[in-house]
Formats: C-alpha cells, sequence, structure tokens
C-alpha cells in the first residue's frame, strides 16, 4: 500500500498549472479537454487520492482508479454521479494497480454500473485476488521468520501476526472478470488515443496512460511531485530487486513521455516538469544506496540498523513494515550488484556487509 512516502519539497523546475485550486469533496474538476479531477480523502497519513473520471462520448464515462470503500467516498461518488453524469453511464473503470486506495472501489463501482467493464493489468488483478485470500488467516510462518530476519523483536512480530490477513476488508469485492491492460497497448479516453506504459517496482504491473495528443498523463504511483512511493519487498519473494525494476521503470517513462507532459499524478497536484522529478527520482535512490553502502563499511548491520541511512531518519513501530520492505529492496540491489553480502546467525537475523 502507499502510506510509507518519504515527504519532499516541490523540486526546482516543476510547474503546477492550478496552484493551489483542488476540486471540493463530491465535485470535480476540468483538467485537460474531457478529464475530470476527482479527490477522495484517505484514512491514513496520506490524506488524498486523486482520481479521475473521463468522459468518452456517447459510451458514457470512464473512471480511472476508485479510492477507498469508506462511506464517505461512497457518497462523494454519489454525488459526483447524480450532477455530473447526466444521462450516460459509467461504462468503464481503469485501475492502475492494487493497492487499495486505488482499487478499493472498483467491485462496488461495477455492481453499481452492471455493464461497466473492468480494466487492468494481469498481475495486479491476479496479485490482489492473492491478498484477498489471505483475509482472516494466521500469518504465515515465513512472514515471521522474514521480519525476524530483519532483526524485530517480539513485540513486532506479534503486531505482524496481529494485522495479518486484513488486506480484503480494505477493498470491496472484487469483480470476477476484467479486460486485460497491456504495456504498449492504445486504447481510446476523451476521444484521444492513449498508450499504455508499464511500470513495475512500486507494485507488480503498474500501468500509467499517456496521451501524445493532450500531451496528458494519467501516473497513478509511478510518478509523484512531491513523495517517493514505496519499493519494497515483501515475505512472498524474500530475494527480489524491486528498485532495480523501479528504476528501469523510471527511466523508461522518461524515454516514453515528453519534458512538459501534464502529469496527472495519484497524490499532490497536477504538475509539468516529469523529466527532472524522474531523474530526482532515480538520483535520490542512487543517494541512499551509497549512505546505505557506506553504513555497512562500518561493520555487519541487520536492516532495523540501516534504517536512517535508508531514510535519513528514525522509524517508529507504526511505519516498521513498510521501512524493512523498502531498505530491504536497497539491500538486494546491493547485492545483486555483487556490492554487500548477506549471512543468518542462529537466531535467524540477518546481518548484511560490504562486500
Amino acid at each position: 500500500m502507499d502510506g510509507f512516502q518519504t515527504k519532499t519539497p516541490a523540486r526546482p523546475g516543476l510547474d503546477y498549472p492550478f496552484g493551489e485550486t483542488v476540486p471540493d469533496v463530491g465535485d470535480t474538476m476540468e483538467v485537460a479537454p474531457g478529464i475530470h479531477w476527482v479527490r477522495m480523502p484517505l484514512p491514513f497519513s496520506l490524506k488524498w487520492i486523486n482520481l479521475w473520471l473521463i468522459d468518452d462520448g456517447e459510451k458514457g464515462w470512464t473512471i480511472v482508479d476508485t479510492g477507498m470503500p469508506m462511506p464517505d467516498t461512497k457518497a462523494a461518488w454519489r454525488k459526483i454521479f447524480a450532477d455530473k453524469l447526466g444521462e450516460r453511464p459509467v461504462w468503464r473503470v481503469i485501475v492502475t494497480h492494487m493497492h487499495p486506495d486505488h482499487i478499493g472501489n472498483a467491485g462496488w463501482l461495477t455492481r453499481k454500473f452492471p455493464d461497466a467493464e473492468f480494466w487492468i493489468s494481469r498481475l495486479e488483478y491476479v496479485s490482489c485476488r492473492m491478498l484477498i485470500a489471505d483475509t482472516g488467516r494466521e500469518a504465515p510462518e515465513a512472514g515471521v521468520s522474514f521480519y525476524r530476519a530483519a532483526g524485530w523483536n517480539e513485540t513486532q512480530l506479534q503486531s505482524y501476526r496481529d494485522r495479518f490477513g486484513r488486506f480484503g476488508r480494505a477493498v470491496s469485492q472484487m469483480p470476477d472478470a476484467y479486460h486485460r491492460l497491456s504495456d504498449g497497448d492504445e486504447i481510446e479516453l476523451a476521444g484521444e488515443r492513449w498508450q499504455v506504459i508499464s511500470g513495475n517496482g512500486h507494485s507488480p504491473e503498474h500501468t500509467c496512460l499517456y496521451s501524445e495528443a493532450l500531451n496528458v498523463l494519467i501516473s497513478g504511483d509511478q510518478l509523484l511531485p512531491r513523495i517517493s512511493s514505496n519499493v519494497s519487498v515483501h515475505p512472498t519473494e524474500p530475494a527480489a530487486d524491486p528498485l532495480k525494476d523501479w528504476i528501469e521503470s523510471c527511466t523508461k517513462l522518461k524515454r516514453k513521455i515528453s519534458e512538459d507532459v501534464l502529469v496527472l499524478p495519484a497524490h499532490n497536484e497536477p504538475f509539468r516538469g516529469a523529466h527532472k522529478r524522474l531523474d530526482h527520482l532515480i538520483n535520490g535512490h542512487h543517494t541512499a544506496l551509497t549512505r546505505l553502502l557506506r553504513r555497512l563499511e562500518e561493520g555487519p548491520k541487520r536492516v532495523v540498523d540501516v534504517f536512517p541511512a535508508v531514510f535519513g531518519r528514525k522509524i517508529g513501530d507504526d511505519l516498521i513494515s513498510m521501512a524493512s520492505g523498502e531498505a530491504i529492496a536497497h539491500l538486494n540491489y546491493l547485492i545483486e550488484e555483487g556490492k554487500a553480502a548477506r549471512s543468518r546467525d542462529a537466531d535467524g537475523v540477518d546481518w548484511y556487509t560490504a562486500a
């Protein structure tokens, strides 16, 4: 999920064409021809998510991303439907990726509009269904071992056990079928052709949508102006290298889009200056990797010991899960580069050293 995201100030070279003007909850604001900005509240430290209502002419309306299935969000959607749709229905729901603030209301919306199609990439759909299947299960030993290896204490491990299996409670019942979105596909939105650009690292197969004609990018969490998206290793794939995937995805996105594209992000305000922001995101991770390697050169470290090097600050127990996942992502990257090594002690704790 989103939530552990590093707060950064607006970068030099970024332009916010709408300033501080934002749509009220339950209202919309047109930001490009046929593309309407919808803003919904979130129940955690990241307070808002941007969603997009798109006018597809005679077909009806497309929704891109859905918000979480909270009473306030559903009430706001109902107001928008009453005030904005006219006689045309929602005919399609597109989801950029499977985190609950993006996919949470997808099932509710497709049941409210029974003829609406659900569009998402395959890995996002399957991953979401997999996590929902864990709802109500006890925490697996593989997960407990994963976080014990990171250096968690028994109180933190018990908290993981207590919280495990809650994903399904944060999403409405998923649609039972979907239309697959793949990298390089072209689809029609607002009367124009849009290219699907897939990314990895923040989620398995994140979808961005780019219109060259409108010079607009719907970026989801792949490109945000003020915060950097969480890139984590999870217990299900402990040797994964999502940071490599993330950096490669940012590099690919920079090749595909124009510098002056209007970026419609999932969080914070629409902006221009995409290439500068992508460079900053990539360079930020390389800076963290340099700090991390210096930390490892001091001697063996556990995952929980390297948080200040990766994030520049201490991490509380409320963020330790996502912080551990992102720290392991950086450590795995260094291991794959041949710059670090890992060994496990008799207590099942991993220790990392500079290679």
